[in-house]
């Protein structure tokens, strides 16, 4: 599918560059039961999205509204958010990298409404995602970039092949480094594989902190876990970067820019 551009701020409203939780009012239900009152509409966004993919009704505008409506329902549960830095992306004329830590799988739903009005974007996913009962549909829609984890050489070339092929045709890659979504950042678990796309690809970088905590991972099902609105939802992009020499130096920056965000909102870091 060719991907459309939607104006800045069609789906989220940005004052000075950026989006905070408007004040609203929360059910006495949502704030008994965050994790009940949310799942459920959430499950009945996924539903829709689904059927609207399987049906090729599933375009751009379609991922930028249900993504819309996952954060507005975890709002709508209490849930506030705190996006800044969006105006790195607004002045990037060029598709990028965008390079972020992981910590759960609520970045993956929410990012597409931050993101795709200003850029078309694609992940890349774990090739689980594509073969997820419902979620596949939607996944397979948005021509992302599929590894395994279970063979780094493939992945890597399916990373570098896959990324590069897309930003040559406009299309900016969400990159998460990290093997496994956790809370806790831990640096020498965070690959390069990021910057030696954009390396590869002569493509800017655009480093990501974020703290999604708040949709926290699950003992049982890791997509299900507790949704705690006591936690505020935080994303803070960088600077674009150019990749110079080897990258190395660059990859320092991204970790340290991600490690300073995270401090300043209150995580420690690792020990």
């Amino acid at each position: 599918m060719k991907p459309s551009s939607t104006p800045t701020g069609a789906f989220l409203r940005y004052t000075d560059a950026v989006y905070v939780t408007p004040q609203r009012r929360v059910s006495p239900l949502a704030r008994a039961f965050p994790s009940l009152s949310f799942y459920r509409r959430f499950m009945a966004i996924v539903f829709r999205s689904s059927a609207e993919a399987r049906r090729g009704l599933y375009g751009d505008a379609e991922w930028c509204r249900s993504s819309r409506d996952v954060l507005e329902t975890l709002e709508s549960v209490g849930v506030r958010f705190e996006i800044t830095g969006i105006e790195h992306l607004e002045r990037l004329k060029s598709p990028c990298v965008v390079i972020a830590n992981h910590m759960s799988v609520l970045e993956t739903n929410v990012l597409p409404v931050v993101i795709q009005p200003i850029k078309p974007v694609t992940f890349v996913v774990k090739q689980s995602l594509l073969d997820y009962p419902v979620f596949k549909h939607v996944m397979r829609s948005r021509d992302p970039i599929a590894v395994t984890r279970d063979n780094p050489r493939e992945d890597f070339k399916a990373v570098i092949e896959g990324g590069t092929e897309r930003l040559a045709r406009g299309i900016s890659i969400i990159v998460f480094p990290q093997t496994t979504r956790t809370r806790q950042f831990d640096a020498s678990q965070f690959n390069s594989i990021g910057v030696k796309l954009a390396l590869r690809a002569n493509a800017p970088v655009v480093p990501l902190a974020l703290l999604t905590d708040a949709w926290g991972n699950g003992r049982w099902i890791k997509d299900f876990g507790k949704i705690d609105p006591a936690r505020t939802v935080h994303f803070a992009f960088g600077e674009p970067m150019e990749i110079q020499g080897r990258g190395a130096e660059d990859h320092q920056k991204i970790v340290r820019f991600i490690e300073e965000r995270l401090s300043q909102w209150g995580l420690p870091g690792p020990g």
